[in-house]
């Protein structure tokens, strides 16, 4: 299986399965000399590790971050940052009924038609697991660019559970992380843990949106054509898993503006350009414009779910099937961080991306 990168200059495998012993990321291209060391990075780990309250998977995954290589005395050196993750809460045997069935909403069957073999053990390489090593680069990335571009700050949350929004009149920056929701509108929080306790008692599942900022991105970032910043910001978050949609601002909603509604007027400030609105997201052709970056996406409802489902085998059998484990019945919530790390990723390799090319920007206003 190839394609397991990404990233420019700041470049990021991930590698391991659900089951396995172990996963991590490699990554190539850190700057040298970003102090870093691994409980920095374990403070992102925790915010995604399961087990952590009943809405999420009760796996028990302490998600222990080891550095193995890339760093001496408290510094990248330059050469490839090994991350360690060792798996310790495995429970296979939970996921003997599906050796030769295929769960539906699952990649069990794709992944089958593809490659004639498959680690049905929690979805393998394609389960969510992944996503840990994931936020372990993001952790690294988070450092670098406070070396590079310490202004800037990245914040996920999630706007919507199933059909339930947030009131935006309510948005709080510090209520994100005061509960389990990673929702900046306290009300919000408490109706969902209702409605979705009651799904999870149920054993359903129900998607969700997630809101991914990054404040203080300076303008220039990105280009015109095939390495637009939204581009690639597109790409990393539609390949965490579960995602189904992507937007860059106002997204698909600015089918229903008008040219003069869209258009982000221009003023003149104290320090730069000013806009009147941000419904770019923060970029425009390709390029930030040194607003808030602002990236949303869709996350379907968690396929494991304890309803029985009609399926078939792999010898073409009609069955039913009824997924047992431990299971996020909204998998949206632990994608708040996986959001943030792609986000960190993408603004590291785009600000090296500049820096290599353009230095400094060129055009001055003023």
């Amino acid at each position: 299986m190839s394609m397991n990168s990404f990233g420019h200059l700041f470049r990021v495998t991930t590698w391991g399965e659900s089951h396995g012993p172990a996963l991590g990321a490699t990554v190539d291209g850190c700057p040298p000399g970003v102090e870093v060391d691994e409980a920095m990075i374990q403070h992102w780990l925790d915010k995604r590790k399961p087990g952590q309250n009943k809405f999420t998977t009760q796996r028990r995954e302490p998600d222990q971050i080891k550095i193995l290589s890339g760093v001496f005395e408290g510094q990248t050196t330059g050469t490839p940052v090994q991350l360690l993750i060792e798996n310790t809460d495995q429970r296979s045997k939970d996921y003997g009924d599906i050796v030769d069935k295929f769960r539906p909403g699952h990649a069990d069957i794709t992944y089958w038609q593809k490659y004639g073999i498959r680690d049905y053990r929690g979805g393998g390489r394609s389960s969510a697991r992944e996503t840990a090593s994931r936020v372990a680069a993001g952790g690294l990335a988070r450092e670098a660019i406070k070396q590079i571009a310490p202004n800037v700050q990245i914040t996920g949350y999630m706007t919507q559970i199933g059909p339930h929004k947030i009131d935006r009149s309510n948005f709080d920056w510090s209520q994100i992380e005061q509960n389990p929701f990673w929702t900046p509108d306290a009300k919000s929080a408490e109706d969902w843990a209702v409605y979705l306790d009651d799904l999870r008692k149920s054993g359903n599942s129900v998607g969700a949106v997630v809101e991914v900022v990054a404040r203080g991105v300076p303008a220039g970032l990105g280009a015109p054509i095939y390495a637009k910043l939204d581009t690639d910001l597109a790409a990393a978050m539609m390949s965490i898993n579960a995602v189904k949609g992507v937007e860059i601002g106002e997204g698909m909603a600015a089918a229903e503006l008008t040219g003069d509604a869209n258009a982000d007027e221009i003023f003149m400030g104290q320090n730069g350009p000013q806009y009147s609105s941000n419904h770019s997201g923060g970029i425009l052709g390709g390029i930030s414009t040194g607003q808030d970056v602002v990236v949303r996406f869709a996350v379907k409802p968690t396929s494991s779910i304890l309803t029985s489902r009609k399926t078939i085998t792999k010898s073409g059998e009609e069955t039913e099937i009824i997924t047992k484990g431990r299971h996020d019945p909204c998998v949206g919530i632990r994608a708040v961080p996986v959001g943030e790390a792609m986000m960190a990723c993408v603004i590291l390799d785009h600000l090296l991306l500049h820096r290599g090319q353009i230095g400094e920007n060129r055009g001055q206003i003023g």
